[in-house]
């Protein structure tokens, strides 16, 4: 059996999604404040420019792959459902409470403590499992319905 295109753009979009996760939040985030030179104000500045803009692909992405599955099944998989909820606590808190306090390090001004960066690193380790656990599901809905189709005998066979 072929694979259907939106087959191949949720799996696609799936790893390629993981793999900014993995290059973005799990890499880049802590690594630039290693660098020479990079102090904490430059760093938080990069580190606003680089999460605003991962965010905005991860939507794009988030919306092929509810397109293609909508398309495949009319219906949602749980775990897309969670990853989605994660997403959107992501865009609508943590992430603009990260970059208030981001800037007010940047203004120089005092920052209570908070427990936000721990909340954000959780939320991307869920998002992480979730998106491996959903891509592994896609691979083996193609793998079962290639299965399918192998071994119920086709038309011009019955014939």
């Amino acid at each position: 059996m072929k694979i259907k295109t939106e087959q191949r753009l949720a799996i696609i979009c799936t790893f390629v999604w993981i793999g900014f996760i993995c290059a973005i939040s799990f890499m880049e985030a802590w690594l630039k404040f290693r660098a020479p030179g990079v102090t904490l104000p430059i760093g938080l500045g990069i580190g606003r420019l680089v999460f605003a803009a991962m965010n905005k692909v991860e939507w794009v992405l988030a919306l092929v792959i509810f397109i293609s599955q909508f398309r495949i099944a009319r219906r949602l998989n749980w775990v897309y459902i969670g990853i989605l909820l994660i997403l959107l606590l992501q865009t609508i808190w943590l992430l603009p409470a990260l970059d208030a306090r981001a800037q007010m390090y940047i203004d120089s001004k005092v920052v209570p403590n908070s427990y936000l960066h721990v909340y954000y690193v959780i939320a991307e380790g869920l998002k992480f499992i979730a998106l491996f656990v959903f891509g592994i599901r896609l691979f083996k809905a193609v793998e079962q319905d290639e299965t399918s189709t192998t071994s119920t005998p086709s038309k011009s066979a019955l014939a």
